[in-house]
């Protein structure tokens, strides 16, 4: 099996997984309500982003066992929507708001960044410091932290905080330092980090003019 696998099939399992919670606590309220739609839209647009713009480090093969691990490790992200629909906490309206603004920016970075990195590698190699990488090197890594940040707000649990907190530090942030590391033989990459963020965006800085030749790395989330 693929490693994409093991994460497509946690992705649609989560609006079932929402669901069934729904059920079993008898809790049909407007906050499980509004966390199945955000999450669950966002499964769908992953799923259908795989199969449109595939995210190549996902087509790694890898052992059943480690699939099943994979697998049990991503269920972490659903102790938000336990904690929602467990607890019978009712969301208030400002804080519905807010959660489902932040997810709808999250993503739009997320699945926008994804798309532009994905046609513009194909039709053309080098880094990308254009469009939403302009300001920061890691769009989507921003976005993919909005979206789980809405999560965690309609839970309104620290858990869900503290999950995010460990993919962060245990597996974005070395992706993106080790992405800086592979990126940095090139010498234009010296420009671009200088009027860039790696993970919040640098609102002020000059042009940047990059000759093609580099190659963008991808960057995996989940």
């Amino acid at each position: 099996m693929k490693i994409k696998h093991a994460i497509n099939l946690h992705k649609a399992a989560t609006p079932l997984f929402v669901l069934g919670l729904m059920f079993l606590y008898d809790n049909f309220t407007l906050g499980p309500w509004i966390y199945l739609a955000l999450h669950g839209s966002y499964c769908v647009l992953w799923l259908l982003k795989d199969r449109m713009f595939a995210d190549k480090s996902w087509e790694e093969e890898l052992p059943l066992a480690m699939g099943i691990v994979t697998f049990i490790i991503l269920g972490t992200y659903w102790i938000a929507p336990f904690m929602l629909i467990s607890s019978g906490f009712v969301p208030p309206i400002p804080l519905v708001a807010g959660a489902i603004f932040l997810n709808i920016i999250g993503v739009f970075l997320v699945y926008g960044s994804d798309a532009q990195k994905y046609y513009t590698l194909k039709y053309r190699r080098g880094l990308i410091a254009e469009g939403f990488f302009a300001r920061c090197r890691n769009t989507n890594y921003l976005g993919e932290a909005s979206i789980y940040i809405s999560f965690a707000l309609l839970a309104w649990h620290w858990l869900p905080f503290i999950v995010l907190a460990a993919y962060i530090a245990g597996v974005w942030i070395p992706n993106m330092l080790k992405k800086e590391r592979s990126l940095s033989r090139y010498p234009e990459f010296a420009a671009y980090k200088a009027n860039s963020g790696l993970f919040f965006p640098k609102l002020f800085g000059g042009q940047i003019d990059l000759a093609v030749g580099s190659e963008s790395e991808p960057n995996a989330r989940t």
